[in-house]
């Protein structure tokens, strides 16, 4: 595990009003964080990026990036990935992890490794495993050893 690598936090799903907000979608466990986080891309500089609130009761947060100032200018971050510099996320207590530190993970089912952790997904009912074969696992109670470098799904 790489301590400097960048992390995917959330993705650009769609422009918000007139004035070139954008819906975000995030991937992190409070959707607020993303007002502390310096948020980078490669399709506009971090110091551009600005927290404006977020969506109640949702995983999306409303943002703004200076320079894409109308509607039709913010159309074009549609799909555009955010990172952060992975030594921007608080240490963690012994026994927690990072979805991102994961993957490459052998996935074990009733014993057997059925695939490798390639990413999760998120389509709203919870997490979901992404194996390397393009299988999807539930994530929900699956059992996590660090040692081992395994999940172990139901």
């Amino acid at each position: 595990m790489n301590d400097n690598k960048k992390i995917l936090v959330g993705k650009i799903v769609a422009f918000q009003g007139v004035r070139g907000d954008v819906r975000v979608q995030t991937f992190t466990e409070k959707p607020g964080d993303f007002a502390k986080f310096k948020v980078q891309s490669s399709k506009f500089n971090p110091d551009d990026f600005r927290f404006v609130r977020t969506v109640p009761n949702t995983n999306v947060i409303i943002a703004h990036i200076k320079g894409f100032d109308d509607r039709t200018s913010a159309e074009v971050l549609r799909g555009t990935e955010l990172f952060i510099e992975r030594d921007a996320l608080p240490v963690l207590k012994s026994g927690e992890y990072y979805q991102t530190d994961l993957i490459g993970f052998a996935i074990m089912r009733d014993g057997e490794k059925v695939g490798t952790v390639s990413c999760f997904q998120d389509f709203g009912a919870g997490d979901i495993i992404e194996a390397d074969d393009g299988n999807m696992y539930s994530f929900k109670g699956a059992i996590v050893d660090l040692n081992n470098k395994t999940v172990t799904v139901k």
